[in-house]
């Protein structure tokens, strides 16, 4: 993955289908590891989330080293379950 330089208030967008391994990735500006596993909230604090048909579609980060606004896209969705007849 490639660090992208941000201006102030601008929001990174990371798409996670392009992460490989556990889901961790850099924040784009200061570098600090971004973890789904860190749930302390030291290194970063969501911001919002988007749920649609209950499924997790979007979240919104904010990294505390930086203040950097990292949006998540990708999240893998549960196929639909089939149907019996």
């Amino acid at each position: 993955m490639k660090k992208t330089a941000t201006k102030k208030g601008e929001t990174c967008t990371i798409d996670l289908t392009k992460i490989d391994g556990d889901g961790a990735f850099p924040c784009p500006k200061c570098g600090a590891t971004i973890s789904p596993d860190d749930e302390t909230e030291e290194v970063y604090t969501i911001v919002e989330t988007r749920v649609k048909n209950d499924e997790l579609t979007e979240l919104k980060l904010k990294c505390n080293q930086c203040g950097t606004k990292i949006r998540l896209t990708g999240f893998l969705l549960r196929p639909p379950e089939e149907t019996q007849t």
